[in-house]
């Protein structure tokens, strides 16, 4: 933002025919006066004046801030939930996102996912959330690829969602990381990835992790560490995960379901990695 980056930069950042220290100085000002509306505008909406977060989000806007282009979508649906005075606000979201704003990429993304204020239409939904995604934000990234399934079918599609899973399970994204697990083919590698889930607390990692150890796929079969995973996806109410467990304790000792319940209870969810 030019307010964030002085004078200096705003003369350097300014259009070809209009490189007047007066223009630059000007460009400035009306940056300061977005930034103070958009400031205005979180203060109303955390005392619920919710028709001056949309006045102040216009102003800001109208001073072609970016952020706030990419904000009034958001203020517009959750906010107020119709129109306000006739705004687009789809065409504000749209401004934003081809100046490159990933907040507004993902908001016109799901704009055309659902059809709300543009025609609904997958293939560029995919689109502009992989132009977010590739901003390199992790949910963005697991966002990219559950939309690109969404956009089609077939091979090239399969794995260009596969890749954007990746990069946010690498990144740390539990949910991604699930599905990296679910698509991989190697068993070594599908427990890393559920291990990873499940650290964090991701209920279908722990269930899916469970699963492998209770049938010994990938690591040395075990039914404590089963029992332990079983149990807490069930206190996520996985049904699937308290039937197995409670199938379970047919082929265990009562010794090793002590110890089962003792290492779910002691379970603590760690940072991602």
């Amino acid at each position: 933002m030019f307010a964030a980056m002085g004078l200096a930069a705003a003369l350097v950042m300014t259009p070809a025919g209009a490189s007047s220290t007066q223009e630059a100085a000007q460009a400035v000002k009306q940056q300061d006066g977005a930034d103070r509306d958009i400031e205005a505008a979180r203060i109303a909406y955390d005392r619920g004046d919710f028709p001056e977060v949309i006045r102040l989000f216009r102003l800001a806007a109208d001073r072609c801030d970016a952020t706030a282009r990419g904000d009034l979508g958001p203020m517009y649906v959750f906010c107020l939930g119709g129109p306000v005075d006739g705004v687009d606000y789809s065409g504000w979201i749209r401004l934003a996102a081809d100046q490159g704003d990933a907040r507004a990429q993902v908001m016109l993304a799901y704009a055309y996912l659902y059809g709300q204020g543009v025609p609904e239409d997958a293939v560029e939904a995919a689109r502009w959330m992989r132009l977010a995604a590739d901003q390199g934000d992790m949910q963005d990234q697991y966002w990219a690829g559950l939309v690109t399934l969404d956009s089609g079918s077939g091979p090239q599609i399969y794995a260009e969602a596969l890749r954007y899973f990746r990069l946010a399970a690498e990144q740390g994204y539990a949910r991604a990381q699930w599905r990296v697990g679910r698509n991989s083919e190697d068993d070594v590698e599908a427990v890393r990835w559920f291990r990873l889930a499940a650290d964090q607390g991701d209920f279908d990692g722990q269930y899916e992790l469970a699963l492998i150890y209770q049938a010994g796929r990938g690591v040395p079969q075990d039914y404590v560490e089963a029992y332990k995973w079983f149990s807490l996806a069930a206190a996520r109410d996985n049904y699937g995960a308290v039937r197995r467990r409670d199938e379970m304790t047919a082929l265990m000792t009562p010794a090793q379901i002590a110890e089962g319940q003792r290492l779910a209870a002691e379970w603590r969810p760690r940072s991602p990695e």
